[in-house]
Order: C-alpha cells, then sequence, then structure tokens
C-alpha cells in the first residue's frame, strides 16, 4: 500500500529539517506523497517541491493556521494551494508581522526575569524566511543552559498563563477558511481531539465550521485512538467532509514522532489523497 504524509513541518516554521532534507527523509521512509504544512508560511514549499520532483516523491504545498473559535484556539490546515497567489501572500504578511511583535515582547519578558534572549538566538541553526514559535524559545533557551528540557520552558516560563507568555493574536477559523480558498486550496480541520472537546462537541464544531466552508477533516493523526478515528471519518461521510491524514511531525522538536507513522501505529493511505486532489480540482 501506498503511504503517506499529510501534515509535515520544516526548519521554515518549527521543524529542525530543510525543506529538501525534509522530502529526502520522506522519500527514505517510503512515502509516495507529502504536505508540508507550516505555520504562518509558504517560504519552504518551492524548495520542497523542487527536491520532490528530483527525487520521485510528491510535495503537496500547504500550510497550518492557528485560528479562534469562539475562545478555543483551533489549527486549519491547508492544502493544494497556489503559493504564489498575491492575495494569499500578504495575508501572511500580516500574520507573520503579528507574530513579529508578540516574540519581541516575549524576548522582553524573558530578559526582564534575567535570561538574556536575543532574536539572534531564536534563529541560530535556522534560515532567515523562519517563523519563529515558541518551540524556538524553548530550543533557544536550552541551548543557553537556562533549562535542562525543551518542556520546561513552557512549564516554567511560556506556557500560557506563565510569566512571559504572550497570547497572539488570532484570527477567526472562519477567515482562515476564506484565504485557505482564495488561494484556491482545501481547508481542513487539523487534529480534532487535541482540543479537549467530547465527541458530540466536536461533532457540532465540524457541522459549525462545514457551514462555514471547511472541506475535510484531520481524522488520521499520530495521537488519536481507533475509535476517535473512526468517529471523525464518521463524521465526514455524513456531512460529506474529506478525512485526512498526518504524523505532524517536526523532526527534532518532537523526537518519538516519526513521518509517516507518528508513534508508530499511523498510516495514512494515498488513496486520501486523490480524494483530495479530486475535490481540489473542483473549487
Amino acid at each position: 500500500m501506498k503511504l503517506i504524509d499529510l501534515h509535515v513541518h520544516s526548519t521554515c516554521s518549527d521543524g529542525t529539517l530543510s525543506p529538501s532534507e525534509l522530502a529526502l527523509y520522506a522519500k527514505s521512509k517510503g512515502l509516495t506523497a507529502i504536505a508540508l504544512t507550516d505555520h504562518d508560511t509558504i517560504s519552504g514549499i518551492e524548495e520542497c517541491m523542487n527536491k520532490g520532483a528530483q527525487i520521485g516523491i510528491t510535495i503537496i504545498p500547504g500550510i497550518e493556521f492557528s485560528a479562534d473559535f469562539h475562545g478555543t484556539e483551533l489549527h486549519i490546515l491547508g492544502y493544494a494551494i497556489d503559493y504564489k497567489n498575491e492575495a494569499f501572500k500578504k495575508y501572511l504578511e500580516m500574520l507573520i508581522a503579528e507574530r513579529a511583535v508578540r516574540n519581541q515582547k516575549m524576548l522582553d519578558k524573558l530578559n526582564a526575569l534575567g535570561l538574556s534572549l536575543t532574536l539572534e538566538d531564536l534563529a541560530e541553526g535556522y534560515p532567515n524566511e523562519t517563523v519563529f514559535t515558541r518551540a524556538h524559545f524553548a530550543s533557544a533557551l536550552l541551548r543557553k543552559g537556562y533549562i535542562s528540557d525543551r518542556n520546561d520552558a513552557f512549564r516554567k516560563y511560556i506556557g500560557a498563563g506563565k510569566p512571559a507568555y504572550v497570547p497572539r493574536h488570532r484570527v477567526s477559523a472562519y477567515e482562515c477558511i476564506e484565504s485557505i480558498h482564495t488561494a484556491g486550496g482545501i481547508a481542513v480541520l487539523a487534529h480534532p481531539k487535541l482540543y479537549g472537546y467530547s465527541n458530540q462537541e466536536v461533532t457540532q464544531v465540524i457541522k459549525d465550521l462545514k457551514s462555514h466552508g471547511l472541506d475535510g477533516v484531520e481524522c488520521l493523526y499520530s495521537t488519536h485512538t481507533q475509535d476517535e478515528t473512526q468517529h471523525l471519518i464518521q463524521v465526514c461521510e455524513q456531512h460529506h467532509l474529506i478525512p485526512t491524514g498526518g504524523s505532524d511531525f517536526h523532526g527534532d522538536n518532537k523526537p518519538r514522532l516519526d513521518i509517516g507513522s507518528g508513534y508508530g501505529n499511523l498510516k495514512v493511505p494515498y488513496t486520501i489523497l486523490k480524494a483530495l486532489l479530486s475535490k481540489a480540482d473542483c473549487i
């Protein structure tokens, strides 16, 4: 069976493999296709697609947004996007600028706590176009010896409610879906069972998002149980949504989670990609 992974991250956001390395690694793992879904950025897509074409692996241009849904942070994935669409690129520029403001505020808070950290520290080992996330803060704090474990950064300093935490300005989930459609893409709710919803609640969320244009749901995911996956697939069938799947691979930033297989129990068949691309052709 041909396998794929539709949720992976590179050094252009909070992964530890470059876009080219990601394509090579996916190929070495026997995958037929991957989707590069970096946070708020498309800067790695062209490099990844070029490498994919050289070595014979399909690269789907994608993205992952953090969005607000009635006070809860949801993640919305975009697939088969036109990453050269000017309106979409301007939208991303706005999101990246807001991230930069937040990052500077967090740096100021850390410095006030006596933890000397700069933008240069965050950028160490990453390309110029990287969009910095809290994962970069954790890595920089670890390199400088302020913490003994990356998770300590979130527990002590940058997790929600901690002294250096600054909340992000999040756009609405509806707006994210619209922006993905502007770029000709497919909008998918990422990892629905990570938000703490019951099965009944997640069904209602999906129905609501469907009424605002949602195209699919990430049913197959590294931490979803078999029962959770089956429930989400049933919801997709009932509401004519596309079931998708991916590992959420980040390289060494999630060291026990591997591309294509997650924690060892993930298999995303190529037939899912065929259904997704068929939908994209209709938009």
